[in-house]
């Protein structure tokens, strides 16, 4: 068993930042944008990174690339660890999108099916999803290959395209979150040329604009989330192998609620087969789980989603009536929620603002870490290994075995002890006329302690930050990085290895942090 204080618990700091020309000069005063400022304040501006994703092919042994995209430019950048470089982000190209409409805030990573070379799929108010060759820069175009009819996919007929994911089990398939209340899966493969679009998830899912679409790992499940507060599991259908004429139609998804946040949903994700989800004005991300549903057993049926009630509910203060599930029923004696709610880690200062994204680092080996930036420049992290570890260590001090009474409780650097404030002065005075001016007030690293007793103040310190007894008591960080009070973060990305954080967002901005660096 890893030790409760190696490597993996070491959460990034800040390296360093940079920031790119103003674009808004190309666009209109009636654009809009998901997300934009809509307040005259020379504190903030209309300059924005909307997305940031790393590229997902590399070896783990490479130097990570990452794509930054504002609202005509596509920024790709690759990363040094070499901690003599000043700078270890080096642009590598810069893709300028020269149609008059276009204004991008989403993007993700495909590639070529016979060659491998990387693509970086944007998508934007122009109701598009453009591929661009992200080694070259250029638009791939009818003259160059199989994918001339795929350039420029014909999304959604006038509407936003706000969010992109790709298939973790299959790089040439994507999907898109729309303004028109649709989630659409499309195909990059040369075969489905004539019909990218596979499969269309819409009917009786969503009312309201789409804001996030995210794939279950095994690529069997989607969530979708968007202005009307509802978040939607969908099942994803065999996709045709071969060419087709119309797409796969999906009218209902699989579970469906709008109780467990009570503002615009602007970001979800997996995190194995739990969700975390995060709403406008919550100022939490909520860590919640669909009862008995498991990705183990097999897809259920189209036949078996449920449809809608046919009247609407008349107690809002009833989540079952906001709620509807295909895993469980209503009327199942032996789980009669539909849902539970977990965990919610708090996330301060987020204001009015939406279009702001978390972004979960969830690899085998590594500790799962939960990355989000407010708006107020603050990055926040979380370690959800540090949960589990803490609750260990809590029930070894409350239940100590007889052969380990007498020995010392090994605490790892990460959970600190909090000496109250009136201890800490006497005992500074104490240090400093002994020539040590150490200020005991503040939280400090413990290697062993002498005592199964702590303070109140520090058991309340770690509960703030570790337990998980209370469901609705969010949890503040485990560490917080700051930068300028002005900037907004919209979207985090982790590098595949887990040693780069980027967080991008106002005033063209993007936010460098590292951990493991070499010495």
């Amino acid at each position: 068993m890893a030790s409760v204080d190696d490597v993996n618990f070491e959460l990034p700091k800040l390296r360093t930042s940079f920031s790119l020309e103003n674009d808004t000069r190309f666009l209109g005063s009636d654009d809009n944008i998901a997300g934009k400022q809509q307040i005259s304040d020379t504190k903030h501006t209309h300059i924005e990174f909307f997305d940031v994703k790393f590229c997902p092919y590399q070896p783990l042994d490479h130097e990570p690339v990452f794509a930054a995209i504002s609202k005509k430019h596509v920024i790709i950048c690759r990363l040094t660890k070499d901690p003599d470089d000043a700078n270890p982000c080096h642009v590598i190209n810069v893709i300028r999108d020269d149609d008059d409409e276009a204004a991008s805030c989403c993007c993700t990573w495909t590639m070529d099916a016979s060659s491998g070379r990387p693509y970086i799929c944007i998508g934007g108010v122009d109701a598009k999803v453009k591929i661009y060759d992200a080694i070259s820069g250029h638009l791939i175009e009818c003259t160059e290959g199989f994918l001339s009819s795929f350039s420029v996919l014909s999304a959604m007929e006038g509407f936003d395209v706000n969010d992109l994911a790709t298939s973790p089990v299959n790089p040439h398939i994507i999907a898109s979150a729309s303004d028109d209340t649709s989630v659409r899966i499309w195909s990059v493969e040369e075969k489905h040329r004539r019909q990218p679009c596979l499969c269309i998830l819409a009917g009786e899912g969503h009312s309201w604009n789409l804001l996030s679409v995210a794939f279950h790992e095994t690529g069997r499940y989607l969530l979708s989330g968007g202005h009307d507060q509802i978040i939607n599991l969908w099942t994803i259908p065999d996709l045709p192998a071969e060419p087709i004429e119309t797409p796969l139609q999906i009218h209902y998804p699989h579970f469906s609620t709008s109780a467990v946040h009570s503002g615009i949903v602007d970001c979800v994700s997996f995190f194995g087969d739990l969700i975390l989800s995060r709403a406008c004005h919550d100022n939490v991300i909520v860590l919640w789980k669909i009862e008995g549903f498991s990705s183990d057993g097999p897809p259920p049926a189209q036949s078996a989603a449920p449809t809608p009630q046919n009247v609407l509910p008349t107690n809002y203060e009833d989540p079952g009536r906001l709620t509807r599930s295909a895993f469980v029923p209503v009327t199942s004696p032996q789980c009669p929620v539909q849902y539970t709610r977990l965990l919610a880690f708090h996330t301060p200062n987020c204001g009015p603002q939406f279009f702001m994204r978390f972004r979960l680092h969830h690899v085998p080996n590594q500790n799962p870490v939960l990355a989000f930036c407010n708006a107020a420049g603050n990055i926040f992290f979380w370690d959800l290994k540090r949960l589990t570890a803490h609750r260990d260590i809590m029930l070894a001090l409350s239940n100590p075995t007889d052969k380990d009474k007498d020995k010392p409780i090994q605490l790892p650097s990460w959970q600190k002890t909090v000496i109250p404030r009136s201890r800490a002065d006497s005992t500074n005075k104490s240090r400093a006329a002994a020539g040590q001016g150490q200020d005991l007030s503040a939280p400090g690293v413990v290697k062993q302690a002498d005592s199964r007793e702590f303070s109140p103040e520090t058991l309340e310190s770690w509960a703030t930050k570790y337990s998980m007894a209370d469901t609705h008591e969010p949890l503040r960080h485990h560490k917080m990085e700051a930068s300028s009070a002005n900037f907004v973060g919209r979207q985090a990305s982790w590098s595949p290895g887990g040693d780069w954080c980027v967080v991008v967002g106002s005033s063209n901005t993007a936010l460098l942090l590292q951990r493991w660096a070499p010495k």
